[in-house]
């Protein structure tokens, strides 16, 4: 049977983001303004009424401003008891008065501070809950929440068991479309739920020894589509998103894309072994009485009112399971695996194409399939290296909390490039008497299934036509679970000329990078092995390149990340290569060639490992 669970949380935060400069508008800064306190408490209020009346629990995750406040301590109190809601403890909503005052900053992001600033604030935050409740919380959360302070928060505060770890692809996308301003970067994580490593809080754990002893959840449920390919905070399943995405009839006030969004979550159970996940994280700043994101007040409270009435009904059909933050972690710890990846097979609901991505997560790798590019990898991410990342003030990287990629279409241009130089891309060309098309035109659509321990990707033929023959080709990808490894399949099902033989060059470019700014390719090493004989190229931008037919594997080791990338080839008719990159185009290329005649096949695959 398939189960679809939501958590619903709410943050009162008595200083939301955004609504002090509304509701001061022409004063100077007042933190403690008591307008903005009273109007903050008043939207929380609202916000549990508008979940309470449609049946919905929540998790009430107080902030360091709300323990201040008697009445928010009183009303989470009363609603535990009388609704069940779980009084959790946020990390967001630390600015007031008295942080500002104890602390000597205008910093909130818990993750950009000193890791020193990080426990101090931790433990401040959490005995002032004490204070307030008399327990200490199961469940907290951030925007996101690096390892080390994951495992800090694991060691002194053993009750907690779940927390909202990332936020799915807010990197540099969402900073441009907040006119460079908005520095929270921290794209290549999951996009459901996961159990964090203690290595790298993106990288979920492969066994019980990289277990950091939580179960994380993003903030918000993103379009899977639409968030890729431009700004997350348009496209969730929080109303509000909609709004701001302006993805609604401004005669009506109807969204039908918020209840397809939240349909196509439930349709995840398809591929997720009977179970789909789907969460709001709700902080009063979106409800301010003058209005946000080009919305009055009373649109910004119906789309609350209709996204909870929702999720009501599907509650009341039995469609639906509401669960708390710590229900929901002991729900995941009983359900999955370590290994078992999360799927989504995930097509366009809002711009009308026919465009469908595939999403595989597990903890080895992150992987996003193209079908609109015949199948391509548009974005790769080596969790198996598990790069310990560490994040904030006295780090390498204050801002930057992504995961690195190795190939990554938006920041490094994928397939459609300019006129020099190449994108990263896994594809393949098929050749023929001087004639070259890539699978990247051609578009097509996938079909999922699970064989066992592998998930299986089968995309529909697409035909490749020469001036003198035409060659029907199915791929077939798979993702053999509990390895680093993905298995390429290029069968030829027919030929216009039975006779006829086509070459295929299975190739992926590749690099590394969190942004769209080249790093410093110096150090990383291409090597073509073939038996007990092997040529090495270390990067130097000099557009070298070395082939080996029979090659036994094509690799690059890239020491900044902590990783190698290697590509083998099953068959004896085949020549494995590596190609350097120059300067203006920084990338490294594996591959492999070989021929093909009717109803043959080509089979590669591509491994992640961890280097040191």
């Amino acid at each position: 049977m398939e189960q679809f669970i939501v958590n619903i949380i709410h943050r009162p935060e008595m200083v939301p983001e955004y609504a002090e400069k509304v509701t001061g508008q022409g004063k100077a800064e007042d933190i403690g303004r008591k307008a903005l306190l009273t109007e903050s408490l008043d939207i929380f209020k609202t916000q549990q009424q508008i979940a309470h009346q449609n049946g919905l629990k929540t998790t009430i995750q107080m902030t360091y401003a709300s323990l201040f406040n008697a009445e928010a301590v009183a009303l989470a109190k009363e609603h535990h008891e009388k609704y069940g809601d779980e009084i959790g403890l946020s990390l967001l909503g630390l600015p007031c008065e008295q942080f500002r005052e104890k602390y000597k900053t205008k910093d909130f992001c818990i993750w950009m501070f000193s890791m020193e600033d990080k426990k101090a604030i931790v433990r401040d935050v959490f005995e002032k809950f004490h204070d307030a409740f008399g327990f200490y919380p199961e469940s907290t959360g951030s925007y996101y929440m690096d390892a080390e302070l994951i495992n800090f928060v694991k060691a002194e505060y053993p009750s907690v068991k779940c927390a909202v770890a990332t936020c799915w692809e807010e990197g540099p996308k969402a900073y441009h479309t907040c006119n460079n301003s908005w520095y929270t970067l921290m794209d290549g994580g999951p996009w459901a739920p996961w159990i964090p490593s203690k290595q790298n809080t993106h990288a979920p754990a492969a066994n019980q020894a990289e277990d950091s002893g939580i179960v994380a959840i993003p903030h918000l449920s993103r379009d899977l589509l639409a968030c890729y390919d431009g700004n997350g905070s348009n496209f969730g399943t929080h109303p509000q998103n909609v709004l701001r995405g302006m993805i609604y009839d401004t005669s009506t006030w109807e969204y039908p894309y918020l209840y397809n969004l939240i349909d196509q979550y439930r349709h995840l159970a398809k591929f997720n072994n009977g179970y789909a996940y789907n969460m709001m994280f709700v902080g009063p700043g979106w409800m301010n009485k003058m209005g946000r994101w080009e919305a009055p007040y009373e649109l910004l409270k119906k789309s609350y009112e209709d996204g909870c009435a929702y999720y009501g009904k599907l509650k009341k059909e039995g469609k639906l399971t509401d669960m708390t933050m710590s229900e929901f972690a002991d729900f995941y710890r009983q359900k999955k695996t370590y290994t078992e990846p999360e799927c989504a097979l995930w097509r366009d609901i809002l711009y009308g194409s026919d465009k469908q991505l595939f999403w595989y997560c597990d903890p080895y790798k992150r992987v996003c399939v193209n079908m609109d590019q015949g199948g391509a990898i548009v974005d790769l991410r080596p969790y198996a290296a598990k790069l310990e990342w560490p994040v904030g003030i006295g780090t390498k990287h204050v801002q930057d909390a992504s995961y690195p990629f190795l190939i990554q279409e938006k920041y490094r241009a994928g397939y459609f490039t300019h006129y020099a130089g190449e994108g990263t891309i896994r594809s393949a060309k098929v050749c023929h008497n001087g004639e070259e098309v890539d699978l990247c035109l051609c578009r097509t659509h996938a079909h999922f299934a699970q064989n066992g321990g592998e998930r299986v990707l089968t995309l529909d033929p697409v035909d490749i036509e020469f001036s003198d023959v035409t060659v029907k080709i199915q791929t077939r990808i798979a993702f053999p679970e509990g390895t680093g490894q993905i298995r390429i399949e290029r069968n030829v099902l027919s030929m216009s000329d039975p006779a006829a033989e086509v070459t295929i060059n299975e190739y992926m470019v590749a690099c590394y990078g969190t942004t769209e700014y080249p790093e410093d390719m110096t150090g990383l090493t291409l090597t073509v092995s073939a038996g007990e004989k092997s040529e090495t190229i270390p990067y130097e931008y000099k557009c070298r390149e070395a082939s080996a037919d029979g090659a036994d594997s094509v690799s690059c080791t890239l020491p900044p990340i902590k990783t190698k990338v290697t590509m083998t080839c099953q068959g004896a008719d085949k020549t494995g290569y590596v190609r350097e990159g120059y300067a203006f185009s920084p990338m490294f290329t594996l591959g492999y060639t070989g021929k093909l005649h009717d109803k043959e096949a080509f089979v590669t695959w591509l491994n992640l490992e961890r280097a040191d």
